[in-house]
């Protein structure tokens, strides 16, 4: 990302903000995973949508109007050793040079330089509750100001929520966002298609996530957005699925959610598709059944409808189905006011898409479901889930199935970023029951029904 992205962020906050104002950000902290071994670092996506800033130990203050500069980066200051055994540091130089801090002080020096910076502000902006460690901080220093009263001191008399504000901000992406999203979208469209291609009856569910990662990693995503959910038959019905350590059985369908991270933009795509590659009759009829409801949502994705409407027309559309097929009895309409559906259909059409894979944003605006608007970027995913139960005809018992595109709301309508991933019964099953097809180190052939793998080198 340019760094006049993070530039004309920071001004747009200050916009907002106003003068006689000051936002404090801190970045994530580091997580120990076990003993003295930490997790991969993550900033914080707040911190990093202000300031492009990637490092831990780091406080951003934002001042509108000051003259010595409005942008202050505290940071870690270069240090042989350190970086050495851990890596490279921006420094202070770094902090001004690279990512475009007015000015940039040692992140030791917070307790002596920030309370003075606090004084000459009524209103602070500032995330409270995500890092329990720094509220206490930051309640300190108000207490240290509130006991100079007498000296003429005054601390800010008004606290904002900043996490409210840059939320809203995040809810619209510019056209460098988009762009970041295309691209890590399409790095997910081919860890699909690879998991397509290489699944077959008597791999393990592990099999086909080590496929997925294997496609993240090589093209440069270090890490997935999420957990990925690789779940076979009966495991398609937990609905946050990550054991994936089943044993892919001929005849069941198989449940992909899975999606990259890349330049810190998530993407989150569902399929499912047969085992074997080939869907059997009861599998075909509940599948259409979510693809039909998918396609009536995304005919209520525009500008100036409301976020719930695609999710109405979702449920009507599986409510008649399943009056249909005789999994619901009773009339439309009582059905629909009663939630019957949510036996079969439990959760909601979808999320906002950013930063974060569930990307912050208020669905209700003042009580009222938000309009849609340019900009804004979603998931649309119905699914269906049915369990092994008695009064349900076992023809039906474990099929789930979930369908997830990403989808960008436009001027004139909508634009589905996921396009370009196999989504019909047709073209899942031609991808699958190809001659041949390339798994990057084996090429799989499928002769008499049966799968042989014969090892090639990858160009």
């Amino acid at each position: 990302m340019d760094k006049s992205e993070f530039e004309s962020r920071r001004q747009k906050l200050m916009d907002i903000m106003g003068k006689g104002s000051m936002a404090i950000l801190p970045a994530a902290p580091s997580l120990i995973r076990n003993r003295d071994v930490y997790y991969p670092y993550r900033q914080d996506s707040n911190f990093y949508y202000l300031t492009g800033f990637p490092e831990p130990e780091a406080l951003a203050i934002i001042i509108p109007q000051r003259e010595q500069g409005q942008y202050i980066l505290f940071c870690r200051e270069k240090n042989h050793d350190q970086e050495t055994w851990h890596g490279n540091r921006a420094g202070l130089e770094g902090a001004c040079e690279i990512h475009g801090a007015d000015d940039a002080f040692p992140i030791t020096d917070i307790d002596d330089i920030v309370p003075s910076l606090m004084e000459s502000c009524r209103r602070l902006y500032y995330p409270m509750g995500y890092y329990q460690a720094f509220d206490n901080q930051i309640m300190g220093w108000m207490n240290q100001l509130r006991y100079r009263v007498r000296a003429g001191v005054v601390a800010p008399s008004e606290m904002v929520a900043l996490d409210q504000v840059l939320h809203e901000m995040r809810l619209y992406k510019t056209e460098a966002e988009i762009q970041a999203i295309r691209a890590v979208v399409d790095v997910t469209i081919r860890a699909h298609k690879r998991a397509m291609q290489f699944c077959r009856p008597g791999l393990y569910e592990y099999e086909i996530e080590a496929e997925i990662i294997h496609e993240f990693l090589q093209s440069g995503c270090r890490s997935p957005a999420f957990p990925p959910i690789v779940a076979s038959g009966k495991n398609a019905g937990i609905l946050h699925y990550t054991d994936n350590n089943a044993i892919l059985n001929d005849g069941d369908l198989l449940l992909i959610d899975a999606g990259a991270e890349l330049d810190y933009y998530a993407s989150d795509i569902t399929r499912t598709f047969p085992v074997n590659g080939h869907f059997t009759k009861p599998q075909t009829t509940i599948y259409e059944l979510v693809l039909k409801a998918q396609r009536a949502a995304l005919s209520k994705i525009y500008p100036g409808n409301q976020w719930n409407e695609p999710y109405q027309a979702a449920i009507e559309v599986v409510t008649k189905g399943f009056i249909e097929l005789g999994l619901l009895v009773g009339k439309f309409n009582a059905l629909i006011e009663e939630e019957a559906y949510k036996r079969f259909y439990m959760l909601r059409i979808g999320h906002w898409l950013g930063m974060d894979v569930h990307d912050p944003g208020d669905y209700k605006v003042d009580e009222l479901w938000r309009e849609l608007e340019p900009g804004m970027v979603m998931t649309v995913e119905p699914g269906i889930y049915i369990p092994a139960q008695e009064d349900i005809p076992d023809e039906w018992w474990n099929i789930c199935v979930r369908i997830e595109d990403d989808v960008l709301i436009t001027e004139n309508g909508h634009e589905v970023l996921t396009a370009d991933l196999p989504k019909t019964v047709a073209e899942i099953e031609a991808l699958m029951t190809g001659e041949a097809h390339f798994t990057g180190s084996t090429t799989s052939f499928r002769k008499n029904g049966k799968w042989l793998n014969v090892f090639s080198k990858a160009y």
